[in-house]
């Protein structure tokens, strides 16, 4: 959703979806998503999106040699992406969530917070995209969050739960990483893995993502541009970096979660992307693509939660 896709998902709540090299974090739902921070919705990276990788069968110096032919043979990475959701192949790894005695517990957030769920904003720190929560329970089984910024808010979610208290589903809004622009929307599912302690709300337990629909273009695209040993991604929610192809770290734009990255070539078609914040590793982007040049495979490893995501993308 901290998301990815535009990238990011910090954990648990908020959910950020790692989309692609982009974070776009996709709400802080108060559902037991991570997709991630954050990134992609981000996926990717959320966030923001996290795979295996290829090794360079030449040596580095060689390798720096060969650098603009292989930027030139990259350009298969030309285009815009767009991350396919409905195959997406989510991190198994549950969320964990307690709300009991007037208190919200997010035990899987990164970092994690506890705070009172009595509608009114709530500080929460070490949370890029936000620094207050307010948690409404509205019945034994509906919740609302909104989260702000600096008073502001930027993301709403509401999550409602099925009859039999195994499905938790979530439509949410959030324009926490969008840069003025038109915020992220969407809606999804997910499927309880535990209950939580007896006396609990029925939200309480763990929570496994199982499904993503209906998520805007902004949240699941970005644009690859490959000049001269360096690459440029785009985002359509404002962020963007220009880096040297199996260079320094170079920094970020427009994403408050994301400071630097530095972008490999591993192979012919494949790109890995290293996100950091503040220095620290935060998530690693693996994309390949498929020799027709249409599509491609990502896999987005949120660092910060220990989770793997995989997903299929389509050039448009």
């Amino acid at each position: 959703m901290e998301i990815p896709v535009n990238r990011y998902w910090d954990g648990g709540f908020p959910a950020e979806i790692s989309n692609g090299p982009h974070r776009t974090r996709i709400a802080t739902i108060i559902v037991p998503i991570v997709i991630t921070d954050s990134d992609i919705f981000v996926v990717r990276y959320p966030n923001r999106w996290r795979f295996a990788m290829n090794k360079l069968f030449f040596p580095v110096a060689f390798a720096a040699l060969c650098l603009p032919i292989l930027a030139a043979a990259q350009s298969a990475f030309d285009g815009t992406w767009k991350i396919d959701m409905s195959k997406a192949n989510f991190s198994k790894k549950p969320d964990v969530l307690l709300l009991q005695g007037g208190m919200f517990e997010c035990k899987t957030c990164a970092p994690p917070y506890t705070i009172k769920a009595d509608g009114t904003d709530q500080p929460v720190s070490g949370h890029p995209y936000f620094d207050t929560v307010a948690i409404t329970v509205v019945n034994d089984h509906q919740i609302q969050e909104t989260d702000k910024k600096n008073g502001r808010a930027v993301s709403t979610s509401t999550s409602k739960l099925s009859s039999d208290g195994n499905t938790l589903t979530f439509e949410f809004t959030d324009s926490s990483n969008s840069n003025g622009g038109p915020p992220v929307t969407g809606k999804g599912e997910s499927t309880r893995v535990a209950k939580g302690p007896a006396g609990s709300h029925a939200v309480s337990g763990s929570w496994r993502i199982s499904k993503f629909d209906g998520i805007s273009d902004n949240g699941v695209e970005w644009t690859y541009k490959v000049t001269g040993g360096e690459i440029t991604m785009t985002a359509p929610t404002g962020q963007s970096y220009t880096a040297k192809l199996n260079g320094p770290d170079a920094p970020v734009t427009g994403d408050p979660g994301t400071t630097s990255v530095s972008v490999k070539i591993i192979g012919k078609n494949t790109i890995e992307e290293t996100d950091k914040r503040d220095g620290k590793v935060i998530s690693v982007w693996k994309m390949t693509v498929a020799d027709d040049g249409k599509t491609a495979k990502g896999s987005s490893e949120d660092k910060l939660q220990n989770r793997t995501s995989e997903f299929d993308v389509i050039k448009q």
